[in-house]
């Protein structure tokens, strides 16, 4: 795919990318997809991913009680739970305000270790990583933030949230449904969303603007970006999931070049 050459122009001193089908084709790559890259919140979807397996096996329940008082799996999972961005404190409310929390996942990420009576990162690994063959993937601290992936591992794992074999495609198709519908709040980089819409542990684009995925996304997209200068996204309107990593903050120079290069993709599809 001549759209992918595009992150050879990135401002980044190492950026790798492709692009999958739900079958698991891959329609094109760029740049070294072995080579690891941490992916700050793009290890949210995997703990995600990892929690709802949790669910599946019956070790929890979404709307059992996790987190502050009131606040549920499914409300730590939505951002909704009340706790602040990075720290052990609630701000609001559960179910009031979509509050982007790190904080949330880590409390997730010990509710989970606790019912399964195993580190979370060891329940990640056996619950998503091993089955998926996502060898060159490590969770080592935060379920929020400290994976470490390649673009070979996590084309593995944008296939299966196109075409789950790990869940049952109801459970996948409810996390990329929005929870609290309405619910306001920050998009991390992008400003105030109203609504601010999330599934569980996946954002949903819906019609947010400014955003990180292109013009052209279908508001059905969803994925996940993260402080690193990683994305991961699936257009289930294209068909197709893309994933990008680099070894540069977030910042300006992402706002600028990934939206322009989403279209690409999506045009060349």
């Amino acid at each position: 795919m001549q759209s992918l050459a595009l992150i050879e122009n990135w401002p980044v001193p190492t950026a790798a990318a492709a692009v999958v089908r739900a079958d698991g084709t891959v329609l094109g790559t760029r740049g070294p997809t072995a080579h690891r890259f941490p992916l700050a919140s793009v290890t949210k979807p995997l703990a995600a991913y990892a929690a709802l397996v949790a669910y599946e096996e019956g070790a929890i329940e979404l709307d059992e009680p996790a987190g502050p008082e009131g606040s549920t799996v499914r409300h730590l999972l939505a951002h909704t739970s009340g706790l602040a961005f990075d720290e052990h404190r609630t701000t609001s409310a559960p179910g009031t305000r979509r509050l982007y929390s790190n904080a949330g996942f880590e409390v997730l990420g010990d509710h989970i270790a606790k019912a399964a009576d195993i580190p979370f990162a060891e329940y990640l690994r056996q619950a998503v990583l091993e089955p998926l063959g996502m060898t060159a993937t490590t969770m080592d601290g935060s379920p929020a933030k400290d994976g470490v992936s390649t673009v070979d591992d996590l084309v593995r794992f944008a296939a299966e949230v196109q075409a789950p074999r790990l869940l049952d495609p109801r459970t996948v198709a409810e996390a990329m449904t929005v929870q609290y519908p309405g619910t306001k709040g920050v998009l991390p980089g992008y400003g105030h969303q109203n609504p601010n819409d999330w599934g569980l542990g996946f954002e949903i684009r819906d019609h947010k603007s400014p955003h990180w995925t292109g013009s052209s996304s279908s508001p059905r997209t969803f994925g996940h970006f993260g402080q690193s200068g990683t994305f991961l996204w699936a257009d289930p309107a294209a068909g197709v999931a893309c994933v990008a990593l680099t070894d540069r903050a977030f910042g300006p120079w992402a706002a600028e070049v990934w939206p322009p290069f989403t279209d690409a993709v999506l045009a060349e599809i």
